[in-house]
This record gives C-alpha cells, sequence and structure tokens, in this order.
C-alpha cells in the first residue's frame, strides 16, 4: 500500500484525523444529507459551474476526508481507500475500473455512528462514479450531499470550509464547466469530459503545487501506477486489461 500514506496537512489541522467522534447522527441528520438539494442551492449552483473530471477529483478529495475521519474506528477503511485509488484511476480512463457497488438495493439502514456516514458516503459515491461513466449532465448536483457528509463530520469546520471555498475558486477558474446546451436541453445530452485537463490529487492537497496539465498528468498517473492491482477490488490493470480486451 504505497498511496494515502500520510494524512493531508489540511486535514491534521481540522483534527479529522484520530478524534474523538463527537458530531451529531439522528434521523434529520440522515435525512438532510441523503436528500440535501431543496435547501442547499447556492452549492448545487457552484458545483455545477465545474467540469465532470473535477467533480470526479473532488469527489476523489472528499471521500479523502471521509477515509482518514474512520481511519482506526472500523473495519472500512481499506474498501474506501480502494475506492479513492478507483476514483483517480476512473477519471484517467473510466474503463480501467469496475462499478464502486456497495449495497446493490441501497436498503442498508444509514444508522450507526459509524457505519451510517460511511454508508452516505459511500452511496454518493456509487452515483456520482455511475452518472460519469454515463457522461450525465447532473452529476455534479450528486455531490452536495457528499460535501455537506464532509464538513459534518469534521472537528473543526473552518478549516475545511477555507479548504473547500479555495478549492472550488481553483476549479470553477482552471476547470470549468464545459455544457453549453440550454436549460431544456441538459437531460438528453451526454457530457464528453474526454478533452477535459487533467487533475490530480496534489491539486487538492498540496499547497506547493502549481497548476500545469503536463504536471497534472504525471502526478495523476503517478498516484494510479502505485495501487496494487491484486487486492483492489475496483481497478484493472491498465495494460493487463488492454491485452485481456
Amino acid at each position: 500500500m504505497k498511496n494515502l500514506k500520510n494524512s493531508p496537512e489540511i486535514i491534521l489541522k481540522a483534527k479529522s484525523s484520530g478524534s474523538v467522534l463527537n458530531y451529531k447522527w439522528t434521523k434529520k441528520t440522515i435525512q438532510n444529507l441523503i436528500d440535501p438539494l431543496e435547501k442547499n442551492n447556492e452549492l448545487e449552483i457552484a458545483l455545477n459551474k465545474i467540469g465532470h473530471k473535477a467533480a470526479m477529483g473532488l469527489t476523489a478529495a472528499l471521500l479523502e476526508w471521509v477515509y482518514w475521519r474512520y481511519k482506526g474506528f472500523g473495519t472500512s477503511g481499506e474498501e474506501i481507500r480502494q475506492r479513492i485509488e478507483a476514483i483517480w484511476s476512473t477519471i484517467e480512463n473510466p474503463e480501467n475500473t469496475k462499478p464502486l457497488v456497495f449495497d446493490e438495493n441501497l436498503d442498508f439502514p444509514a444508522f450507526g455512528f459509524v457505519n451510517g456516514p460511511i454508508w452516505v458516503a459511500l452511496m454518493n459515491v456509487r452515483m456520482i462514479d455511475l452518472l460519469y461513466k454515463q457522461g450525465s449532465n447532473f452529476l455534479q448536483s450528486e455531490l452536495v450531499g457528499l460535501v455537506l457528509l464532509a464538513r459534518h463530520i469534521t472537528p473543526k469546520k473552518k478549516y475545511f470550509d477555507r479548504w473547500f471555498n479555495h478549492v472550488m475558486e481553483s476549479l470553477i477558474e482552471i476547470f470549468p464547466n464545459q455544457n453549453f446546451n440550454k436549460a431544456a436541453e441538459i437531460e438528453n445530452s451526454f457530457y464528453d469530459f474526454s478533452n477535459e485537463p487533467a487533475i490530480c490529487r496534489e491539486f487538492f492537497f498540496d499547497l506547493e503545487f502549481n497548476y500545469d496539465d503536463a504536471k497534472s498528468k504525471e502526478a495523476l498517473n503517478n498516484f494510479i501506477e502505485q495501487i496494487d492491482y491484486n487486492s483492489n477490488l475496483f481497478c484493472f490493470d491498465q495494460k493487463t486489461h488492454q491485452k485481456r480486451s
């Protein structure tokens, strides 16, 4: 396991790694996270300003907030880590990963102080991955619940807010949504993300990383090359998979 060895500095500052789990987890909280769109219109509008690869990169970064929050508190850490790796591999090529299925009927109760938030996170990630591979223009809206969840479980929310606001400003500037269809045409249109610029983990967590498409591609490929394809349940080895196809 070479990826995700150390928690990013911002996550450490937010006390979101190894701290006591002291958030609320009620039926109302669960409902607000599972069905968040009506009350979070501004967040949804902001997310819809970024492209699909940016949305997937943000998904991986948000899931990493979840990963470090629960590392050591349960048995799901390894599976979450594998899904993070799969998302980055999907950004490089969607054909390199299997569907991120975890509960095929989506009928697992979202209760439980640890299993509940993890279930909500993985439910969101499953839908985001599915919509990305379909080229759906409703992808970005699915991120709302994941953003709210990552913030909810973070002890020092001011650090999460600063990180998220900075990231969104950069994403909107560098990776804008490329859908120029009118609102009435969006539902039946296909979003082609194949020509969008590369994005990498460093964009979200390395303060010294200055974005450049070539450097971003290199960093993304370096991350993907560190994946252990013998243990990751969701990733194909690109070279082996091409030979078999």
